[in-house]
């Protein structure tokens, strides 16, 4: 074989060699490019049982609300029609209420809750949060919850009607959270006949003495009771009597010729509440109940007469004849479980709450209604009388964000003062209107968070929470296996204060 044949043969073999090789890497060129899917973050689901809402404590612990139902938004102030607090309220089902508008709701009428199964969430209002003004708000349903929400009712339509602020009796399973009541024709907040019930972390100020009731001077804190019924964390503060009046329960009426408190006769544990500046009375009543009051704080205000500044309860004996004599169903007298109560200034009755710190009707005597044994009741966090005080002061009411109003009661407390003296009764802190106090403040709203899908949780928090914003799944399960995805989202807005309250 030539030279110059070998050199051909040579050059063909490379070119043979480099063509396979091309047509090899093209080949590769072609082939599908792995695909690496992106990370789906899941949520993070936690295990735990569910009350009403994280927090909830006492005999209505276990209320529901409107748990499993749909979610409507209120979305303007306006006393009825669609996108009001009234039309949601109206409406039947499991319901979930949350909010959009901050601001003063100015009823033209009562508002009253006749369906079951429903949560009121003030909580979701952007900013100062709601107020309920004019007309009283009333609860005849059973399972409801309402939280962080102010009633407010003022004099303005006194002409018309004597009302309390907020109340509701013959009902159960109702839990009342971190409300703002006060100005109220008759009592501020009236709530009893009731069954698994709980008031708890609430503010009861400033009910109007002389402001027009048909009975004369008023200006009274609430009835209270409840079988069985909690009231814990709550502040009384600037009312003449009725700090509380524990109702007594089953009785016979002689104006209808029945039996009424159809869930028997009281029993109601009463603990780590505030009392501040009193007047004619503070606690009294509870005929044929039965009642702990425990580590609960007595502070006497300007207003309080140095004969009662000491004053825990008033044992009341029902001592009316003929048919609604409470003999037919007890002895017309309650019993009590009284100790642990702190009274500011005096010592003996701090040490031993029997030791004067209990009055008693004529006809009843310390061996007849003292317990020495609490009677059963659901248990809550408990603090000391003390610790009640720094507590509550902190933390009670429509706390999320504190108005005028609750900015001046508790500041009040604090310093035992009072900013403001009734105009008609001449007493400082017990007030007749309230334009004695200026007023209500005026409640500004902020930026109502983006909520593409429209389920009650703004798109930042699901997606913060690895849920997604464009598909409504506010029953669902994904970040608790005791609450659904809007109770969690709810429990979050007021974490810090659940948590440190409890602290």
């Amino acid at each position: 074989m030539s030279k110059q044949y070998k050199i051909c043969f040579l050059i063909g073999i490379l070119f043979s060699i480099g063509t396979i090789s091309c047509k090899k890497t093209k080949n590769s060129d072609s082939t599908p490019p792995i695909v690496i899917p992106p990370i789906v973050e899941t949520p993070i689901k936690i295990t735990e049982t569910a009350y009403a809402f994280a927090g909830a404590e006492g005999a209505g612990k276990n209320t529901t609300g409107g748990r499993g139902g749909k979610i409507i938004k209120v979305i303007n102030l306006n006393d009825s029609g669609s996108g009001s607090l009234r039309d949601a309220i109206g409406q039947t089902g499991a319901r979930i209420i949350v909010f959009e508008v901050s601001g003063n709701i100015k009823l033209k009428s009562s508002l009253q809750i006749k369906n079951a199964n429903v949560t009121i969430a003030g909580q979701t209002a952007p900013g100062d949060g709601i107020c309920i003004q004019d007309y009283d708000f009333l609860i005849n349903a059973n399972n409801v919850i309402i939280r962080y929400m102010r009633f407010r009712l003022g004099a303005t339509n006194v002409a018309t009607i004597e009302s309390d602020a907020f109340g509701g009796r013959d009902i159960e399973s109702v839990m009342i959270d971190h409300c703002s009541m006060s100005w109220s024709i008759d009592e501020t907040a009236s709530f009893y006949h009731n069954k698994n019930f709980t008031m708890q972390w609430c503010i009861i100020s400033e009910s109007m003495t002389n402001s027009g009731h048909v009975k004369g001077a008023h200006g009274y804190g609430g009835i209270w009771g409840g079988s069985p019924a909690t009231f814990h964390h709550n502040l009384l503060a600037n009312h003449t009597s009725r700090n509380p009046r524990f109702d007594g329960g089953l009785r016979y009426s002689a104006g209808s010729g029945t039996m009424i408190g159809k869930y028997g006769i009281d029993k109601v544990d009463y603990r780590n509440n505030v009392i501040y500046n009193w007047s004619s009375n503070s606690a009294y009543g509870g005929e044929n109940g039965e009642y702990n009051m425990v580590n609960n704080y007595y502070k006497a205000g300007p207003a309080t007469p140095t004969s009662k500044n000491k004053r825990i309860m008033q044992v009341t004996k029902d001592v009316t004849t003929g048919a609604s004599n409470p003999a037919a169903y007890g002895v017309g007298y309650g019993t009590f479980y009284i100790v642990g109560n702190y009274v500011v200034g005096n010592t003996a009755v701090t040490t031993n709450n029997w030791n004067g710190g209990v009055d008693y009707d004529s006809g009843v005597t310390q061996a007849m209604v003292q317990k020495t044994t609490a009677f059963p009741s659901t248990e809550i966090p408990e603090h000391t009388a003390q610790q009640a005080y720094d507590a509550v002061l902190l933390y009670v009411g429509a706390s999320l964000k504190r108005d005028a109003v609750d900015t001046r009661v508790t500041t009040d407390v604090k310093n035992g003062t009072a900013t403001f003296t009734g105009s008609i009764s001449k007493l400082p802190g017990i007030i007749d209107t309230q334009t004695d106090v200026g007023g209500w403040p005026l409640l500004m709203q902020t930026t109502t968070p983006l909520d593409t899908d429209g389920d009650g949780m703004p798109d930042a928090w699901e997606t913060a929470n690895k849920l997604d914003p464009k598909v409504a799944n506010p029953n669902g399960h994904d970040l608790s296996t005791g609450y659904e995805n809007i109770e969690v989202y709810l429990n979050s807005l007021v974490k810090d204060i659940t948590d440190n309250q409890a602290k």
